[in-house]
């Protein structure tokens, strides 16, 4: 949805100045409009960058949905027959599961982004990517720490689902059968801080 609103937007751009140049109108385009319209393409664009999918796997299971369907699965309980399915072939609770997305460490953001910087953050990282990754490559710790990042900036906590949330890939992988160990780690964790 994000992708089709950004391509859409710089349609209308590029529109906008192939009218100008049509109608033969003699000015400058003042370079301040330039810069503006870019600017405009780059903040509605942001969230364009984050994960829209989530392909959920747990042993011979695959199954995809959308973020926004994990998302209202974990504000609400409602399900969607893969999510069902995931959640039959992990033999987890959705209240299980629910909490294990949702739990994590939350505190100042500024002390947890000092945190994701300190000789913990490699750790964290390596927890949370041993659940959350790109599908089919490995883990890249750098965008995984600009996501969770990014969570923190947003929610003053680090989850597996914020990690989700602002992957920015188009869509990212979720191991279930790491789900609630990573899980029970990082509850461990969140108590040492």
């Amino acid at each position: 949805m994000f992708l089709e609103y950004n391509s859409w937007l710089r349609m209308q751009i590029f529109k906008f100045f192939k009218h100008i140049k049509q109608r033969h109108l003699n000015f400058v385009v003042n370079p301040l409009v330039i810069l503006g319209a870019s600017a405009g393409v780059l903040l509605f664009s942001t969230n364009a960058n984050a994960a829209e999918q989530v392909i959920l796997k747990y042993g011979s299971f695959q199954g995809k949905v959308s973020t926004n369907e994990l998302n209202q699965f974990v504000q609400t309980g409602q399900t969607t027959p893969v999510l069902k399915a995931y959640l039959q072939a992990s033999q987890q609770t959705p209240a299980v599961a629910r909490k294990a997305l949702t739990a994590g460490i939350k505190a100042d953001p500024a002390f947890l982004d000092s945190l994701l910087s300190s000789w913990a953050g490699p750790v964290l990282v390596d927890q949370i990517g041993s659940v959350v990754s790109p599908p089919g490559k490995e883990l890249d710790q750098r965008t995984l720490r600009t996501a969770l990042s990014e969570s923190i900036k947003q929610n003053g906590e680090v989850t597996l689902l914020g990690a989700i949330r602002n992957y920015p890939t188009a869509a990212v992988e979720l191991r279930g059968d790491r789900l609630v160990s990573v899980y029970e780690r990082l509850s461990t964790f969140a108590k040492l801080f």
